[in-house]
């Protein structure tokens, strides 16, 4: 029986054929189109394995198999194709999971297999034996276990569906012993839903809202980016006159340079997109969950309009209406939906048509105040903080302030960057400073927000657009948790740009001891050697960073190294300890103690 070629030209079996489980396995992804796999190798999936290279797929080995799972998800992220990340059974499967949890909450399509311990010995307590369905309950869309070797097409195929369809993680479990033996099967194509606009009657009432508005706002979410809809966002954010939003750290949602373009929301983000969205009528929330988090307070200002009309458009039906109270919600694709939204209003006369010039003009004003505050906060300016700019001034080394930093970085970035950012007191500022042209630009761990995330996400981004420059940022805390994935950078000619902030401390929960524990300081404090240093010692370039005039050059100097000579560059960057705003006030409270040895801990 004949082959049949896949979208990228391989080929896999046509019809019903007589195979191995490994066979089917690996021709069902190559049938989806998988060129690329994240992990480590390991003899519970090696018989599979060993035809990855003739059926066109490469195994990039990592140092650890979180990184190797976030790999997986910025290579998602950037691709808008699955990522897929594979380990030993065990504990190299539960090392997954941390960053299987990131995937879930920006919505990657990231397909984790885990090869299980043999079904002869589930229940004896064997080596590397773990119930790993349970392990990823909470953070998949959906779970297939292979449970006969003749199902493996079948479940392999399904997870890869389920992971674009539900917009989210799958798990794929397979008992290694299934590996083996001889089947017939067929390898099934790739279904994929053709996503719409949403139900006309929630489109019409959406339409007739923003046709009354005074004063509309869209806020624009990773589903515009997921959609690839940034085009149909523009053009219904031009036709209202409507100040834009990037939901929170979605910066590249809506290009920087366009004039409606108003900054994101969230932590750290711009006081003119909070200004301007308190003042709307009628919100479209596009591709936005409206996520707890990225709606608080910030810098002082409770922004969420509340009486404002509020349309919420998301693919999934069960985020409509979840944390904010919404007047329409429209099930449906953001770029389908905006662009139904667009054609509903291009023929009629609006309500906010009267007042468009004075509006854009309100526009302009706020984002220039912002700028110009920005451009003046040069550094933090709270009591801690200038105790500490002044003990960095009494100190050897230079130490640089964060946000001039941030700013001279923000210069520096090469035109069609992706930068990803780590959790953490200084990676949360640089929100302020982030801006993007284009979409599948920007990563972050969002409402999961561990750390380790930024580097092996930067590297999975890179393997899925070699062209495209890489950058990753982190404090030296979280820079902790990742760098060994130098290694994977330095082993496999993967070129990426890493930033360390290295002022020497756990920046965002020692803020905390700050406001909360009067400067008691526990476990907060990080001395380090040179970050540059152990670059260096692992094969990449390092470069240390202690004069604000180095940081342009530096960055691009590295970005030059890594695009033009394939090599990874480390720039640690010398900073003072002075600490931004805390993640959230409202999530601790002021010490009380009732016993005696305690009473002076308050």
């Amino acid at each position: 029986m004949a082959d049949r070629k896949t979208g990228d030209g391989r080929t896999v079996a046509a019809g019903p054929t007589k195979m191995t489980p490994s066979e089917a396995f690996v021709e069902t992804l190559v049938a989806n189109g998988v060129t690329d796999i994240f992990g480590i190798m390991g003899s519970a999936f090696m018989d599979a394995m060993d035809i990855f290279a003739p059926a066109g797929i490469r195994l990039i080995p990592v140092v650890h198999e979180q990184g190797g799972a976030h790999m997986a998800d910025g290579y998602a992220r950037v691709s808008g194709r699955h990522g897929v990340v594979i380990g030993q059974n065990g504990p190299g499967i539960s090392n997954t999971v941390t960053a299987v949890a990131a995937a879930f909450w920006s919505h990657s399509p990231v397909v984790v297999v885990t090869p299980e311990a043999g079904t002869m010995g589930m229940g004896l307590g064997g080596f590397q034996e773990a119930h790993q369905l349970p392990m990823f309950q909470e953070f998949t869309k959906y779970q297939g276990h292979v449970n006969n070797p003749r199902r493996m097409a079948e479940f392999t195929g399904r997870a890869f569906d389920r992971a674009m369809s539900e917009i989210g993680p799958t798990q794929l479990n397979i008992p290694r012993d299934h590996f083996y033996g001889e089947i017939t099967t067929e390898i099934p194509e790739p279904q994929r839903l053709d996503r719409g606009p949403g139900g006309q009657q929630s489109l019409n009432e959406a339409a007739e809202l923003l046709a009354a508005a005074e004063f509309p706002v869209i806020i624009s979410g990773g589903g515009v980016v997921m959609s690839d809809g940034v085009e149909e966002c523009r053009a219904l954010a031009e036709r209202l006159g409507a100040p834009v939003v990037n939901s929170y750290l979605h910066n590249d949602s809506f290009p920087a340079s366009h004039p409606q373009w108003c900054g994101p929301l969230g932590y750290q983000g711009s006081k003119a997109a909070m200004k301007l969205l308190s003042q709307a009528d009628v919100v479209v929330a596009l591709g936005s969950r409206l996520g707890p988090f990225g709606t608080l307070p910030q810098h002082g200002l409770d922004y969420w309009p509340t009486n404002a009309k509020i349309i919420q458009i998301d693919a999934d039906h069960k985020m409509l209406g979840l944390v904010k109270k919404i007047t329409v919600g429209i099930c449906g694709d953001a770029k389908a939906s905006a662009q139904a939204l667009t054609q509903r209003l291009t023929d009629r006369t609006l309500t906010c048509d009267a007042t468009k010039d004075q509006r854009l003009a309100k526009l302009r004003a706020e984002k220039e105040a912002w700028e110009a505050e920005l451009t003046g906060w040069t550094h933090e300016k709270d009591p801690y903080s200038l105790d500490v700019i002044s003990e960095a001034q009494q100190e050897d080394g230079n130490w640089l302030h964060p946000r001039q930093v941030l700013r001279e970085l923000e210069h520096a970035m090469p035109a069609d960057v992706m930068v990803s950012t780590d959790i953490g007191n200084i990676n949360s500022v640089s929100n302020s400073y982030l801006r993007f042209e284009r979409p599948r630009s920007m990563f972050a761990a969002m409402s999961w927000g561990n750390c380790g995330y930024a580097l092996p996400t930067i590297i999975g981004a890179k393997v899925a657009a070699p062209d495209r420059p890489a950058i990753s940022y982190a404090g030296d805390g979280a820079w902790g948790m990742s760098m060994g994935e130098i290694l994977t950078c330095v082993r496999h000619d993967i070129p990426v740009t890493a930033v360390v902030f290295h002022n020497r401390q756990w920046g965002a929960e020692k803020k905390n001891q700050v406001d909360f524990y009067n400067r008691r300081f526990v476990a907060g404090e990080l001395e380090s050697p040179s970050f540059a240093g152990i670059a260096r010692s692992m094969g990449a370039e390092g470069v240390v960073v202690d004069r604000l005039d180095q940081v342009g050059p530096a960055l691009r100097q590295a970005v030059d190294a890594q695009m033009n000579q394939g090599r990874t560059t480390v720039l640690e960057i010398m900073c003072t300890r002075e600490l931004g705003d805390p993640f959230r006030r409202d999530a601790l409270s002021k010490p009380v103690r009732f016993l005696d040895k305690y009473k002076d801990y308050v």
